[in-house]
């Protein structure tokens, strides 16, 4: 197991674990949020535990060309059902992700620690929120790290039937030709019925290597 230092850095990513697991402690700092994404990186822990950095192998991602699109999205998107809007009220999206109740799960890994960190992120910048609205109510969004080329999805949640699906579907059509594609982190069927897939970790590396990546910095 590698113990991360004061010292902004990460091991090779072919030093994580079967599971993914890579390294573990350090700090959410900006700069190493920033660093970690840029690297193939993401933490993920529950509360009360130390933090711990993962890059698993596979890697499940979304190719924009490869979105399955249902009858009843399409149906609802072209009955404009719900509105959508970016960056709207960041924090509320998060927060409603940490509370989101989970098939499997009896807590979340999304922290008053790591929604603090990813505010900061988005005032540099950098993490986006995606809202669903249905009558001026927030009904589903998601949020996640942008690189330019890639979109790293963090969480989703939806309050009612189909909004984080109808607003995820809007969000690929509409960056189909800005991102690559979307990171999706570890396998889930309810992503997989989206579209998405499992590919080699050092193929998604070799896309983290995009100039535009390499190159990307904070906003003041």
């Amino acid at each position: 197991m590698i113990f991360l230092t004061d010292r902004l850095e990460f091991p090779e990513v072919s030093n994580a674990n079967s599971n993914g697991l890579l390294a573990i402690g350090g700090d959410l700092s900006a700069g190493r949020l920033l660093l970690a994404y840029k690297s193939g990186i993401f933490p993920w822990y529950n509360k009360d535990e130390i933090i711990q950095w993962w890059s698993p192998d596979p890697r499940f991602v979304l190719f924009p060309n490869k979105l399955k699109i249902s009858k009843s999205t399409k149906k609802l998107l072209k009955q404009e059902y719900f509105q959508f809007t970016e960056n709207k009220c960041f924090k509320k999206v998060v927060s409603h992700c940490a509370s989101a109740s989970r098939k499997g799960q009896s807590g979340t890994w999304i922290t008053n620690e790591m929604i603090d960190a990813y505010v900061i992120l988005n005032q540099k910048g950098l993490a986006k929120s995606f809202e669903v609205w249905r009558e001026n109510l927030l009904v589903g969004g998601f949020y996640g790290v942008d690189l330019g080329d890639i979109f790293c999805g963090e969480s989703m949640f939806s309050i009612v039937s189909n909004a984080s699906k109808c607003g995820f579907t809007n969000f690929v059509n509409k960056y189909a030709n800005k991102y690559k594609f979307i990171d999706c982190q570890v396998y889930s069927s309810y992503l997989e019925q989206l579209g998405a897939m499992e590919i080699p970790r050092n193929k998604f590396i070799n896309y983290l290597n995009s100039e535009t990546i390499k190159n990307l910095h904070f906003t003041q």
